[in-house]
């Protein structure tokens, strides 16, 4: 359903919507959804649940019943598309179920256009999240994508318990990037509430206070620069 403001929904999204007879979804992604719901039974869930969500969701849809998912941002990237078609063929629900993959608008793009265009080139999106993937493995992707100068969105960046990743993911930007390299904390991408904030990586270090599970935050590579207050990243045409 893309980064939360109504204006970022895909028309696919609200179609698929709209032809739902049963809708499941994290209750703030229902809630958000709202004005979209009038007239479908409606299956809210808690953080944490997405497993049985899924397995609700599915076998709803084995009866017959027009199912949507409702996933924040795009349902592959972080979100439960991968996890639906798995299911549906540990449940042997292949056969009876068809399982559609709409696309939305995720996070790292809503924030990149609003920081300006710091995603021209190749970039990695990483979570810093070590809920289901371990610290090991996210040191190493991170430390990958430094040495390959990507730029690097960062997902769920830190929250007010987990303060171990963030601080291993900057010991690591600042070993292999110039301090100085323009960087971009985005709070509440693509919703009313969203603000943006371009400041160095040096300078990123020093401000974890600003970063929370609401934050997108961007590093630039070697060619990111600060153009007009925008964070551009150039991809080598003529004059850049």
């Amino acid at each position: 359903m893309g980064p939360g403001g109504r204006e970022h929904r895909t028309y696919a999204a609200i179609e698929a919507v709209s032809q739902s007879e049963v809708v499941f979804g994290y209750t703030k992604y229902i809630d958000d959804a709202e004005d979209l719901l009038e007239g479908k039974i409606i299956k809210p869930s808690g953080m944490r649940q997405e497993e049985t969500r899924v397995e609700a969701a599915l076998a709803e849809a084995a009866e017959g019943k027009v199912v949507a998912l409702i996933c924040s941002g795009d349902a592959g990237v972080y979100g439960l598309a991968g996890l639906s078609l798995t299911f549906r063929n540990t449940m042997g629900l292949t056969e009876n179920v068809a399982i559609e993959v709409v696309p939305g608008v995720t996070a790292a793009l809503a924030a990149a256009a609003a920081l300006g265009s710091p995603l021209t080139v190749d970039y990695a999106t990483i979570s810093l999240s070590d809920l289901l993937t371990s610290r090991e493995v996210i040191r190493k992707r991170l430390t990958a994508a430094t040495e390959a100068d990507f730029v690097v969105a960062l997902y769920n960046p830190r929250s007010n318990t987990r303060h171990e990743p963030w601080d291993m993911a900057m010991q690591i930007f600042l070993m292999h990037r110039d301090h100085e390299t323009p960087c971009g904390i985005v709070f509440k991408a693509g919703t009313e509430q969203e603000s943006a904030r371009i400041l160095t990586l040096n300078a990123l270090s020093e401000s974890a206070d600003s970063v929370d599970m609401h934050s997108l935050v961007i590093i630039g590579n070697s060619q990111t620069h600060i153009i007009d207050n925008r964070l551009v990243t150039r991809r080598g045409y003529r004059g850049e």
